[in-house]
This record gives C-alpha cells, sequence and structure tokens, in this order.
C-alpha cells in the first residue's frame, strides 16, 4: 500500500511560500531529502485552513480562466499550481454517494469502485472530510512483464480512509487501490511529479476477482494521430514502419504495428501483426497474439 508519512510538525503556510519552495528546490519524491522536504511544505499548507477557500473565490470571481487554462484534468480536480520544473499541486474533490455531484455523474467519473496503479508518484494528505476509503493493495512491479490478464500476486493490506492531516506516498507501479467515496464530500492537497516520459509508461486498471492486469489505458495523443495518419498519406504509413520498428516505448510499437494492420485486410493485416510477434517487448507479442486471435 502507500508509504504512511509522518507529516512533519511546524507552522501554517500560504500558497505562495509553499509554491515558491518548490519551485526553488524541485520535487523528486524518490530521493528522501526531496520527498522531507515536499511533505514538509504539504503538511504546513494543509494547516492552512482558509487558502483553498479563498482561492476558489478568486477563480470563481475570474469564471475559472486560470483552471480553464492550466488543468488537464476533471471537474473534480482543482489546480493550484503548475511548476516548470516537472510537479504540480492539486486540491482533488472527493463527492459522497449522496452528493448532487455524484448523482449527476456517476461512480467511474471519480475512479470509484476502478483498481489501478499509477504511472507517477504523488504525495497526497488530507485536508478536509473524512476523506475517500480505499482498499489497499501491493504487488511486485519487477515480476509483471505488463500483459493483459497477467497475474500480479496482489496481496491486500487493509481498508482506510484519506482522514485530514493523514498523508501518504503513492509509489509508481507499486501501490494499487481501489476508491469508495467517503462519507462526506472531502478535499485531498497532493504534490504531483509530472515528466515528459511519464505519458510513455502503462497505468494498470486491475481485475481483483482474478487478480490480473485487466487494462492498460495510458494513450498518448502521438498514438492517435498515428491512427489517423495511416489512413490519409503514404507518408503516416512510412511514420508508422519506423515507429513499429525502433520506438523505444513498447506501447507505441504495438500501436504503430495496429495501426499498420487496420489498413489491410485478410493475409494481408495477419502478415503486419505477425510481424509483432517477434517483438523483443513480452507485450507487444501478447497484443499481436490476441489481434491476431490466436
Amino acid at each position: 500500500m502507500p508509504r504512511l508519512i509522518d507529516p512533519p510538525a511546524g507552522g501554517v503556510l500560504d500558497l505562495e511560500d509553499v509554491t515558491a519552495r518548490l519551485d526553488e528546490t524541485g520535487v523528486d519524491l524518490s530521493d528522501e531529502a526531496s520527498l522531507a522536504h515536499a511533505a514538509h511544505l504539504l503538511a504546513g499548507l494543509a494547516r492552512n485552513r482558509d487558502f483553498l477557500a479563498d482561492r476558489v473565490i478568486a477563480e470563481l470571481k475570474a469564471s475559472f480562466a486560470g483552471q480553464l487554462e492550466l488543468s488537464r484534468y476533471s471537474a473534480q480536480v482543482f489546480l493550484l499550481h503548475r511548476s516548470p520544473r516537472g510537479h504540480f499541486l492539486r486540491a482533488n474533490l472527493w463527492p459522497a454517494a449522496t452528493d448532487a455531484a455524484y448523482t449527476a455523474s456517476g461512480a467511474a467519473v471519480f475512479a470509484y469502485g476502478l483498481p489501478h496503479d499509477h504511472n507517477f508518484s504523488f504525495l497526497t494528505t488530507g485536508y478536509w472530510g473524512p476523506g475517500y476509503i480505499s482498499d489497499y493493495y501491493d504487488y511486485d512491479p519487477e515480476a509483471v512483464d505488463g500483459c493483459l490478464g497477467e497475474p500480479l500476486n496482489l496481496r491486500f493490506v487493509e481498508r482506510s480512509s484519506l482522514s485530514e492531516g493523514r498523508m501518504m506516498l503513492y509509489r509508481a507501479h507499486r501501490d494499487i487501490h481501489s476508491q469508495l467515496p467517503p462519507t462526506n464530500l472531502s478535499v485531498s492537497l497532493n504534490i504531483m511529479e509530472e515528466g515528459e516520459h511519464i505519458p510513455w509508461r502503462d497505468q494498470y486498471i486491475v481485475d481483483l476477482e482474478s487478480g490480473t492486469i485487466a487494462r492498460r489505458p495510458t494513450l498518448t495523443q502521438a498514438e492517435m494521430l498515428l491512427r489517423c495518419a495511416v489512413h490519409l498519406t503514404d507518408n503516416g504509413k512510412d511514420i508508422a514502419e519506423q515507429f513499429a520498428k525502433v520506438h523505444p516505448v513498447p506501447r507505441v510499437r504495438a500501436n504503430a504495428i495496429a495501426a499498420l494492420a487496420a489498413v489491410e485486410e485478410g493475409n494481408a493485416r495477419a502478415a503486419v501483426l505477425e510481424r509483432g510477434l517477434y517483438d523483443r517487448d513480452a507485450r507487444v507479442r501478447d497484443d499481436c497474439t490476441r489481434w491476431l486471435g490466436l
């Protein structure tokens, strides 16, 4: 499960001071000194009981222009700061099952009941309310290839809530949780890693009943554009051929092969997919095997 962090003692910090100090030092959650520094700042911000309300009111008065410009996430995410140094600070709103937002949108919008890991690390603390509830699991990422249907040998750890003041480090490709709505509307604060490498990492959606990888939902814009390009121009096919052969990310090689196969039929389509059976990565071989129906 995520690593529990004892919130450092200290005073109340304002948002501007926290973001400035994080920008000055940067954030590396795999480094103990950087993690301790980030935990100190996040704990100080969480003790500030006024900053979030003040920021929300200011954004509402400005017609949410700042959020529309900066945030790449859903309506439950309130972005507080995006740093050019590869991290950002956000507040997450977690509605209860009785709240209008939940009733209107359903559980899936808030990832409730969707067991998953993360392809990035982040530090989080409960800021307000009882906190979302999670069933936490561990798995060994070094023992996993990442193929769909692959067993993860999950180990259930506990069910607990992200209550006010509780701080946790979610580790990339290590911690799996299945979230349930809190008993009342809640808010968490997060320091998130952000870098150009993260979109190329796979995230896993997990089937808890079988303990296996059910889906890998991560998909970059480039992969989507590649699917279009092969239908529009021969140059698109040339690029897909190059990606299928030498792109360093296995998922991209597999999607390039799928794109090339999509513009073929019958034996020609099968021949394209069969090339993937000899890829150096198990995920590519597995994808092409499934697409061939073998």
